[in-house]
């Protein structure tokens, strides 16, 4: 998105002949929020002003004491909105407190702010660049409910293995990718190349570059997007983006979009594998033509750094009960915290494809989709940066095959958390690399501890489970 004043934005409301400006923010747990106004209250007054809120309403925000908030429109992210029917421009807006005029603490994009600034100040490095891999279902619907007497959830999708003997209406034509053999097929198995290929043209249209879209592993309409690498607050703000714009245009086709790390049993589920590098002074820092997979000193500092501290960051990057689904061995999952050129069920992973300067990164395989990106990019860069300030060694690649690996071999691999519990409880143990120039804040982090514990882990306890019906019920 281009640099754009006030003014420009103004102008741009005129020639476009918008009335309704959309307010968007995105709250702590990372879903987009909005609200309208018309052109008549939108001048570059409110730019300096800010436009008022209840922060109380909104997740992980104020108490209700304190709920008065302030939302401050960034101008670079204004754009013609490719959803609504009625012309409406959009914008991104940044949190303020009202009474100091300060910005919010827990603002997610603020985090990503502060992140940026910190690198650059450290001296380490000038900038970090990110290109993260989402991946996705498409159904045809998703039913669910839980009740005093029941639990269940359903799934539809014209693509499941599963309805191969179904009776369809206008027949069955079969066309369904096998359990674990989606990658890549065309159509007519590839059913969502259209909705896709819609999605990703409005991506570009918004001026975010996009590099690929493909229907992924899983049957059941699993696909992945990548956007092209950027820097850190400009790739959270795609990824909201292309959240917000991939969810319209599934419903417009009346589909369901789904992010959501495990959908399906039996089958692989969905990640967001995040490549990021460092660099200075024009030059990528990651970068040794001598070094393993062509990775710096420095970079497997960074690694070590990330390996370390990765039970803590994915509280953020892989924060949902649901994500410790996904997280487990088989199904190509990045489990076992160590390090490799090509070994995929390495959490971290130096592809070997990237062979000159620009294009060496390395790729953090855990995190999933659902994460606020403002909050689990820095959560990465943080821990990356203590590994390069440490100087943390991240031992030797883990090159065997793990399927290979003896019981005892296995044993000296250490893995992710088991469970979101584990995550929480790792970030509440260790968390002071991320304080580093004020970044996160032990209220932010402590915050959402709280809110993990109270709203996620504590009612999924509380819940009996269908399967254990089928387990327990005659015991």
């Amino acid at each position: 998105m281009a640099d754009r004043t006030p003014k420009e934005v103004i102008d741009l409301c005129k020639t476009n002949g918008i009335r309704i400006v959309d307010i968007k923010f995105t709250d702590l747990l990372g879903a987009m929020q909005h609200f309208s106004v018309t052109i008549d209250e939108f001048d570059e007054k409110v730019f300096e002003k800010g436009l008022g809120f209840d922060g109380s309403s909104i997740r992980g925000f104020q108490p209700i004491h304190e709920s008065d908030m302030l939302l401050f429109p960034d101008p670079n992210t204004a754009f013609i909105d490719p959803i609504y029917e009625i012309p409406t421009l959009s914008i991104l807006n940044d949190v303020r407190d009202p009474t100091t005029g300060d910005r919010y603490s827990r603002d997610p994009r603020y985090i990503a702010t502060k992140a940026e600034e910190y690198l650059k100040g450290s001296g380490l490095a000038d900038v970090s660049f990110w290109g993260p891999e989402l991946e996705f279902f498409i159904f045809d619907s998703m039913r669910f409910d839980q009740t005093a007497n029941s639990g269940y959830y359903y799934i539809e999708s014209k693509e499941g293995a599963w309805g191969s003997g179904a009776d369809e209406e206008g027949g069955n034509l079969a066309y369904k990718p096998r359990h674990k053999q989606g990658y890549f097929p065309v159509p007519p198995t590839d059913t969502q190349q259209d909705i896709r290929s819609e999605w990703i043209l409005k991506l570009m249209d918004l001026g975010i570059h996009m590099e690929v879209h493909h229907h992924e592993v899983s049957t059941g309409g699993q696909g992945e997007m990548d956007l092209r690498y950027t820097t850190m607050r400009q790739q959270a703000d795609n990824v909201m983006l292309l959240k917000y714009v991939g969810r319209n245009v599934a419903r417009a086709h009346n589909k369901v979009l789904t992010f959501m790390p495990k959908p399906l049993f039996g089958d692989n589920g969905t990640g967001m594998h995040t490549h990021q590098s460092l660099w200075k002074d024009g030059k990528n820092l990651f970068y040794d033509p001598n070094g393993y997979g062509l990775v710096s000193q420095t970079c497997l500092h960074y690694i070590g750094g990330l390996l370390k501290h990765a039970a803590s960051i994915l509280a953020f990057a892989a924060p949902t009960t649901n994500s410790y689904k996904r997280l487990v061995p088989g199904f190509e999952a990045p489990v076992n915290l160590a390090y490799s050129a090509r070994n995929r069920s390495a959490c971290i992973r130096i592809p070997t494809y990237s062979t000159e300067e620009p294009t060496k990164r390395i790729e953090f395989r855990p995190p999933d989709a659902i994460a606020n990106p403002y909050l689990a990019f820095p959560a990465m860069l943080m821990a990356g940066i203590d590994g390069i300030i440490n100087k943390i060694d991240p031992g030797d690649p883990l090159e065997a095959d793990i399927y290979e690996m003896s019981r005892e071999e296995l044993a000296k691999v250490a893995t992710v958390p088991g469970s979101l519990e584990e995550a929480i409880n790792a970030l509440e143990d260790d968390h002071e690399f991320m304080l580093r120039g004020d970044v996160f804040t032990k209220d932010l982090i402590e915050t959402w501890i709280s809110y993990k514990r109270e709203n996620e882990i504590d009612p999924m306890r509380l819940r009996p489970h269908p399967y254990e019906f089928s387990l327990y019920h005659d015991a």
